[in-house]
């Protein structure tokens, strides 16, 4: 029963498929190094000789690029840092805000996360890219799919203001669902 005993780093990223939980196992003494995501080992490694380093590996459906550095700070003390495709992930996240919608609801007693990916107009509902109708109407575009028998919409329309860009409403039998901020 020693599993999570070096355990030094937990982190939450939502990406559009989910929010994964990643999980870092450091054996200061050994040198063991153990990734999780989602509670699933990833990356094993026993007796590193070399306690600082990088470990590589993907999480999700999307299969984004993540890496766990290690760095010295002073004696035997060890600060990790965690990166999504190539940034910290403060930046990864900050980044996301502006390419991403992500609306959470309850239909029939069931919670569902909606991601929007602006840049693809993909739509993620609990983990999986959904089928979409797009159409442009009156006043910008449509996105149209289903989820659980209800019909849902995202709406884009311009702000008319250039720093604002484009608005994006969910849309879920006729009301409007606020956003969410992960």
């Amino acid at each position: 029963l020693e599993k999570m005993t070096d355990l030094v780093a937990v982190w939450e990223v939502a990406l559009s498929d989910g929010v994964h939980k990643i999980e870092f196992e450091h054996g200061t003494t050994s040198g063991k190094r153990v990734v999780y995501v989602d509670g699933k080992e990833e990356i094993r490694r026993e007796w590193m000789f070399k306690l600082v380093g990088k470990e590589t590996f993907t999480v999700g459906a999307t299969q984004t690029k993540a890496a766990i550095n290690i760095d010295a700070v002073s004696g035997f003390a060890y600060e990790y840092t965690l990166e999504i495709n190539g940034k910290s992930l403060k930046k990864y996240m900050e980044n996301r805000l502006k390419t991403t919608n992500t609306w959470i609801l309850s239909l029939g007693g069931t919670d569902y996360r909606i991601v929007l990916e602006k840049d693809t107009m993909d739509v993620w509902c609990n983990g999986q890219k959904m089928e979409t109708a797009g159409e442009f109407v009156e006043d910008g575009t449509e996105t149209h799919f289903t989820v659980a028998d209800h019909s849902c919409c995202i709406k884009a329309v311009s702000s008319g203001k250039r720093k604002e860009g484009i608005i994006h409403t969910l849309i879920v039998d006729n009301r409007e669902i606020p956003e969410v901020v992960e």
